[in-house]
């Protein structure tokens, strides 16, 4: 040993901090230079050679291996003794830390060294001859659960079982925690672990070929317990066979505690070994692994030396969807964990053995949360159902607000703001303008959330400067893995091609990392599929988007949802291509499920007759379509569907039979096109004041019909019935012009505010009545009660036509005229249905026995047993006559 070589540097990558590297050295430094040389050219500048030997770390016991006596313990540092005594018994390498504090520094070994968990050498020499039968790594494991456990709870006296159970129900028991697939994966994700299958042991001697055969990375029985008794853990599952259970006890205290400890309860003692090992590397475990720690720690420690990167909390591959399903199996999580609760207090309570099972359980607590969610949760909405843009931009909808997220106060302007990973996922301009700006979003065109709850976007793919049709959903991590050490470069979706789809240009605008940078056609790994999947399907609506400010467009956004239904529709003369989508994906609009023929058009439904083509022998082969007339929506617009197709017409399968409201012919409708003259009028339309052409008015250009609907109850009370009746006191027969013999509206009727719609009386109180009252009671009897007028009436400022009224009442309840007449209405209507349907199911089958039976022979005479009457002879040969004039059913008796 010549000694070291010190190298003061006075600058390195770093910054301007100067220090120390120190080298061993074993060769003459010539050779040492040379190899310095070879790997830092950098830092070789102004070497100056002492030989002054400095403090280094062993990171192995060494051990002479003549008397097996430790010359230096692990961490212990190199001093000029301790390399006399190594030279001394003639050893010629060991291992030694590299720390030179830039790429590598001494906290975790400092760590160890302030460390007293671990059992120093005379401990050590103490335990072998006072514990012979237990090993340093077990007295160390139980030191260390002690110590962990005094400082988790101070004041309880430690006992080595107790420090176990909260060690393994703190990070390794799946009953207190669960990481849930998400975890898992962003887990192995972050840590470098995807890919990486779990390293699995199996303790037994039968079945050991097989083990290995189904993947198991060890295998064996006695030598490896004596293995981990000195101190080896490189597994992350274990599993053994019933015949190894003594041997494995001998190291439960080592591998209990950190959840590797084999268990009849959990399927890890078995005779099928290599089942259990293809189910342990199939599946995705979902509480902690030694390795997941091993490499928390390692990365923090790595972060502490500035390398690795600090997660961005607004980058998409951090921030989830947590859908509606979720979100309901959440709160049937807690339902059920009420119900368990209630349980096991009733079981408590009384004898076991008499209990069924319907005197424990009791459901009404998890009702009354799924009830309490769809009720009064912040995330359970009232559809917006003012146009069919508005509905499909409210289901399509994203909030960070709700249980579980922000709120507006503590919402900061980096949560608001957009982000590179939101591009083709959110859009960046559909937001509201108030408190809840950037809170609020909406998916994009294109995007899609999959099964972890991360959004993704779809790319083609591009295979050596090839575009191809091959589509690839991404979500936010996925564009930023490296291949080749660089992030996948992605082209827009107008970069120009050949008729080969390869690029024309020599460099391509792409974006990388987030980035926006100009690449070569051999560098592209994806191109966007629609300059649309930026943006979402409401500001997809706006023509020439990309001449617009972008405040603006976030208005256009926003108020094409609020567009009423007009009463004459008309599809833009200017759209995006978008406008036939929306209409037929919102559902508005009726949607033909099988190809075939219109039979039978009105304003109520649509019946076509199917196609034959792979027919269920079964099937009617007609598909009724019912229209919904003059309905009202959530926000009081009208919902009514038109049919666009005529009797005779061929439809295709997926084709828009009926418009809704506003659409027009298949198309999204939310305005009319009108001309509109940018012009001085007087002052009139100063600033954004405007005229409007009489003629606009006059043929109902922007009218719009609304619907309102008004409820009458008629209650029991204690005085008495409520009673919806026509003679109403005190009150006028020119009240009562539009009321039918119930006292109901009729339908049809043109009413204005005050107006009665429904007649109802309630009782008053008894008071004391006066001698002339005592004589009208008696001669007239219940008439002349008194009673109060309580009659529903058209509401202040409310004018219009009634279109529909519905009565319900109680079952067994008596029925008015109005209320049977209601119900022969619908009753007609299914009737009607069902005829046609029994028709056009007639006239197929015809239709099929002509195709079966002309032009055939009869084998033998048939008659009508009953006419005695002969219908063919024998030898007739059935014509399509035949089979029009003989009923359906007889032909299964006729001889052919």
């Amino acid at each position: 040993y010549n000694g070291t070589i010190n190298m003061p540097v006075p600058a390195t990558l770093d910054g301007k901090r100067r220090y120390m590297t120190q080298l061993l050295v074993t060769k003459p430094p010539q050779r040492v230079v040379g190899k310095l040389n070879y790997l830092m050219p950098k830092l070789m500048k102004n070497l100056e050679y002492s030989f002054n030997f400095s403090a280094w770390q062993d990171f192995k016991d060494k051990v002479d291996p003549e008397t097996g006596e430790v010359l230096a313990e692990c961490n212990e540092e190199v001093t000029d003794k301790l390399l006399e005594r190594i030279r001394e018994r003639k050893i010629e390498s060991f291992q030694i830390l590299f720390i030179d504090n830039i790429n590598v520094s001494s906290s975790l070994r400092d760590t160890l060294v302030s460390d007293k968990i671990g059992l120093t050498r005379e401990e050590r020499e103490k335990l072998s001859v006072q514990e012979p039968g237990k090993s340093i790594r077990e007295k160390e494991s139980e030191r260390a659960l002690v110590d962990i456990y005094k400082r988790l709870r101070p004041g309880d006296p430690p006992t080595i079982e107790t420090a176990i159970g909260l060690f393994y129900n703190l990070f390794f028991n799946p009953e207190r925690y669960d990481l849930s697939k998400v975890g898992r994966m962003k887990l192995n994700h972050k840590l470098g672990l995807k890919g990486n299958p779990p390293k699995v042991l199996v303790f037994t001697e039968k079945w050991k070929k097989e083990a290995l055969a189904a993947g198991a990375t060890y295998a064996g029985g006695k030598e490896l317990v004596d293995r981990i008794l000195e101190g080896w853990l490189d597994f992350d599952e274990a599993v053994a066979s019933p015949e190894m259970a003594e041997e494995i006890e001998r190291v439960s205290r080592i591998l209990h505690p950190i959840g590797l400890m084999p268990s009849l309860r959990e399927g890890t003692i078995t005779d099928d070994v290599a089942g259990v090992v293809r189910k342990i590397l199939e599946d995705e475990k979902t509480t902690l692994r030694r390795r997941d720690i091993l490499e928390v720690v390692r990365y923090l420690i790595r972060l502490k030396d500035g390398q690795g990167t600090v997660d961005d909390i607004d980058h998409l591959g951090n921030r989830r969807v947590r859908t509606v399903g979720e979100l309901l199996e959440n709160q049937y999580h807690i339902g059920l964990v009420r119900i368990e609760r209630a349980i096991k207090e009733r079981m408590s309570l009384q004898e076991v053995e008499t209990l069924m099972p319907h005197d424990l359980i009791n459901s009404k607590p998890l009702s009354a949360v799924i009830k309490e969610f769809f009720g009064s949760s912040q995330l359970s909405q009232f559809m917006d159902q003012t146009n069919p843009l508005s509905e499909i931009t409210h289901k399509r909808r994203l909030s960070a607000l709700g249980p579980g997220g922000l709120t507006r106060e503590r919402a900061g302007f980096e949560v608001r703001d957009v982000h590179p990973t939101h591009y083709g996922r959110i859009c960046p301009i559909e937001t509201p303008e108030g408190p809840n700006i950037g809170l609020i979003t909406s998916l994009s065109t294109y995007a899609r959330v999959n099964q972890y709850g991360f959004i993704e976007t779809p790319y083609r793919e591009v295979i050596n400067g090839k575009v191809t049709n091959n589509i690839r959903y991404l979500f936010a991590l996925d564009e930023e893995e490296e291949i080749d050490g660089k992030k996948p470069a992605i082209a827009q979706a107008n970069a120009p091609l050949d008729r080969e789809g390869r690029f024309t240009a020599p460099l391509i605008s792409a974006r990388r990392g987030g980035e926006f940078v100009m690449v070569k056609p051999e560098e592209i790994r994806y191109m966007d599929v629609s300059p649309k999947q930026l943006v979402s399907v409401a500001t997809s609506l706006i023509p020439f988007l990309e001449n617009d400010d972008a405040n603006r467009a976030l208005m256009g956004s926003n108020m094409q949802r609020q567009a009423v239904p007009l009463l004459r529709t008309e599809a833009p003369l200017i759209g995006t291509g978008m406008e036939a989508i929306v209409a037929k994906d919102s559902g508005v609009t009726i949607v033909a499920r099988r190809s075939g023929v219109v039979e039978d058009v009105d304003a109520s439904r649509i019946v076509v007759r199917a196609d034959e083509d792979g027919q269920n022998e079964t099937d009617p082969g007609v598909d009724i379509y019912t229209l919904i007339k003059y309905k009202r929506s959530n926000q009081n617009t009208c919902i009514n569907q038109t049919p666009i197709v005529r009797v005779g017409e061929r439809v295709r399968q997926g084709e828009v039979i009926a418009d809704g409201p506003a659409t027009h012919m298949g198309e999204l409708a939310l305005g009319r096109n009108v001309l509109v003259a940018f012009m001085p009028w007087g002052g009139c339309n100063f600033e954004d004041s405007i005229l409007i052409s009489e003629k606009l008015l006059r043929e109902d250009t922007y009218t719009s019909i609304h619907i309102e609907e008004l409820e009458c109850v008629a209650r029991d009370t204690k005085l008495g019935k409520e009673e919806i009746t026509r003679d109403i006191p005190n009150v006028g027969e020119d009240m009562l012009i539009n009321l039918d013999e119930s006292g109901i509206v009729r339908i049809g009727a043109e009413v204005k505010a005050g107006d009665i719609l429904v007649g109802k009386i309630t009782p008053k109180g008894e008071t004391q009545l006066s001698p002339e009252e005592k004589l009208l009671r008696a001669i007239f009897g219940e008439k002349a009660r008194d009673v109060q007028d309580t009659s529903l009436r058209v509401p202040t400022g409310v004018e219009g036509t009634v279109i529909s009224v519905n009565i319900f009442s109680r079952k067994g309840a008596d029925k008015d005229e109005r209320t049977r007449s209601i119900e022969d209405e619908e009753r007609a209507r299914l009737l009607k249905d069902q005829e046609d349907q029994i028709r056009i199911l007639r006239e197929s089958v015809n239709k099929r026995l002509k195709k079966m039976l002309v032009g055939k022979v009869v084998a033998k005479k048939y008659e009508d047993e009953k006419k005695k009457k002969v219908i063919f002879p024998k030898n007739h040969v059935i014509t399509e006559d035949d089979v029009d004039n003989l009923p359906i059913a007889k032909w299964i008796n006729v001889p052919i």
